[in-house]
């Protein structure tokens, strides 16, 4: 399938006057409290001492790899720095070396696992990017199959996932690259 673009120029100023309703990209976050390392669920879970966590897949000295807890997919990763950050430029140069390093070694664990077509990695930087936890940074992993959406995601809004998280979890810590 192939789109049209249709220019629109005029749009520009509706969305920078929307945007500037709300003031800077951070306070489009104003209605709720933001996220401290004190609040925030991934610093949480990674300050947990515990073992076999269904949920942390890898931990580094710097970054650490997560199942996302609402997977698009089963495998679904979040990758992330120990440090609560909101943004890229806010990581050290040992930081983005290790969370480039652990998104290798994820690419490497999910190849292993599920042998997936295809990964998809990405980052929603911002709420407005569709960011849903914007307060602490986070890149994601996602294996992909050819045909692995079905009529329930167009029909009804629901994502079908084969798999237990805690079943994700050992077959990604049993592939994860040492």
């Amino acid at each position: 399938m192939t789109f049209d673009h249709l220019w629109a120029g005029w749009r520009s100023a509706y969305v920078t006057s929307v945007s500037d309703s709300f003031g800077a990209p951070e306070d489009l976050d104003a209605a709720r409290e933001p996220a401290t390392p004190e609040n925030c669920v991934f610093c949480r879970l990674l300050a947990a001492e515990a073992t076999g966590d269904p949920y942390v897949v890898y931990r580094g000295s710097r970054t650490a790899a997560i199942l996302n807890a609402y997977p698009y997919a089963s495998g679904h990763l979040l990758v992330l720095p120990a440090r609560h950050l909101r943004h890229l430029e806010e990581l050290d140069d040992a930081e983005g070396a290790e969370l480039w390093a652990t998104m290798l070694d994820a690419t490497t664990a999910l190849r292993r696992a599920y042998e997936p077509d295809g990964l998809n990695l990405g980052a929603n930087l911002g709420r407005a990017a569709g960011a849903g936890l914007p307060d602490h940074l986070h890149l994601h992993v996602v294996p992909r199959w050819v045909g692995d959406t079905n009529f329930m995601t167009t029909v009804a809004s629901v994502r079908v996932l084969p798999e237990a998280l805690a079943d994700s979890w050992s077959r990604i810590t049993a592939a994860w690259p040492r």
